[in-house]
């Protein structure tokens, strides 16, 4: 039987479990060896209790790259099971810092026995790498590039392309490092191709480099490769001598990570660093269960402050069927205000030194969103009195001013702590995404109920109070 088999007639699934039925490896092999990457991928998603057969069973470069590109648990689980000659091969095969990526996930006593089946040189080159802090640039970065001297030609440089090019995470680039290994600068291939063949490198050049130190936080590094549109960026020591290179597709990995962490904050929890289907109902409750907490107590300050004004609610009943429209309408403005300084700092678009700008646009906006709900408010309660005249009573007319004014203070209070949160944790060397839509709310719900029954008092204080 022949692997050749019209594939596109037949479904890939079911013709993998009838070579897996027949127990044939070598058949096996063929098959997995001619499908595409992705494909493979898909009958690992598929088929789970067979992923470790299938990596055991593809030549160890195309078993590498769909390793790689797999979820980290798919990855311990197929260790797990792999006989400890292919294991070293993948490891072994592995770019450096997708092994790094891998390894630090793992426990230090598994780190310990699978450093021990790389081999001397990748050994050392992991233990380098795992050396370096757990979000910095060096944990991304791979020794695997191509680099030549300032006096060399073009034809000697094409040349070493042809040599170590292969072994190379990427020859898009070339860099020029000097006799200490400092970094001159670096070359795109498409210039190479159209110099001269006598041309020297040093004439070629023009010294406008961008590079990352080994110590530079990831998310810096994203936005140094979204302000530069590079494919790959060099990363140098304190003294610019040159360490290795990190590329866009490392970068891609980080920012999604990056984006998931966020949204998981933003949404009142920690992050979960496992798919959520993965993770076990104890360490998903522990993960949940420190914000609720937090942000139950911080709800025990509402019923305190509503405690507080319990004499002016007895007084008049009718402020406390407004308690819910006030409280989500703070909320909501904040939760706005805090998600899009979040994002925006994210991405870079703005800075802590930019907090008085940021300030002042915020209590702009938040006057006018005020402005806003306040007259819906105002209206409302008009409305409901012409529908109903003996509903809020007499006063109703000092009823619609406390609400429509306490609608426009409460929302532009909102707007700026939402706002103001997320820089003041960056000031402190916390994640911003802590001050999470959930944190904003609650914060707020506080201060909006006295804001609300601080307007009554003021407006109501002779008539109603």
């Amino acid at each position: 039987m022949s692997v050749e088999l019209e594939t596109e007639e037949v479904n890939l699934s079911e013709l993998f479990l009838d070579i897996l039925s027949k127990n044939d490896m070598h058949l096996l092999k063929e098959f997995l060896d001619e499908q595409n990457i992705s494909d493979v991928v898909e009958l690992v998603n598929e088929f789970p209790e067979n992923e470790a057969t299938i990596i055991d069973n593809m030549t160890v470069h195309r078993a590498v790259s769909v390793f790689k590109i797999l979820d980290i648990n798919q990855q311990k689980d197929i260790i797990k099971e792999l006989p400890a000659r292919k294991t070293a091969k993948i490891l072994n095969e592995l770019p450096p810092d997708d092994r790094t990526d891998f390894l630090e996930e793992l426990p230090k006593a598994a780190i310990r026995d699978l450093i021990k089946l790389l081999d001397p040189e990748e050994r050392k080159i992991t233990l380098s790498l795992l050396g370096y802090p757990e979000d910095s640039v060096g944990r991304l970065m791979t020794p695997d590039y191509v680099y030549v001297y300032p006096h060399f030609t073009v034809t000697q440089v094409l040349d070493t392309i042809r040599k170590y090019g292969k072994n190379s995470e990427t020859i898009d680039v070339i860099y020029i490092i000097d006799e200490k290994g400092g970094l001159i600068d670096d070359i795109r291939i498409r210039d190479l191709l159209l110099a001269k063949p006598d041309d020297i490198i040093s004439e070629i050049i023009d010294g406008r480099f961008v590079a990352l130190n080994v110590y530079d936080d990831q998310e810096h590094a994203s936005q140094v490769f979204k302000m530069n549109n590079r494919t790959a960026i060099p990363v140098v020591d304190d003294n610019d001598v040159l360490l290795g290179i990190v590329t866009i597709d490392d970068i891609l990995w980080v920012t999604n990570e990056e984006f998931s962490e966020d949204m998981q904050k933003m949404g009142g929890t920690e992050a979960l660093n496992e798919p959520y289907l993965d993770i076990s109902i104890f360490k998903l409750f522990k993960k949940r269960i420190t914000w609720l907490v937090v942000l139950f107590f911080g709800e025990m300050f509402t019923a305190t402050a509503m405690g507080y004004f319990e004499g002016e609610i007895k007084k008049v009943t009718l402020l406390a069927l407004f308690v819910p429209l006030i409280l989500s309408s703070g909320g909501n403005s904040g939760s706005q205000a805090s998600t899009l300084i979040i994002q925006a700092m994210s991405i870079g678009e703005i800075t802590i030194a930019n907090w008085w700008k940021i300030l002042r646009r915020e209590i702009t906006s938040g006057l006018l969103l005020g402005a806003v709900l306040g007259l819906i408010g105002f209206f409302r309660v008009m409305v409901w009195h012409s529908i109903a005249p003996g509903l809020y009573g007499e006063h109703w007319i000092l009823i619609a001013f406390t609400i429509g004014l306490t609608l426009v203070g409460v929302v532009l209070w909102g707007t700026i702590m939402g706002s103001m949160l997320p820089i003041l944790l960056k000031r402190l060397g916390a994640d911003p995404a802590a001050s999470s839509a959930p944190f904003v709310a609650t914060l707020v719900d506080v201060t909006a109920l006295v804001i609300y029954f601080s307007v009554a008092l003021l407006i109501l204080r002779g008539t109603l109070l």
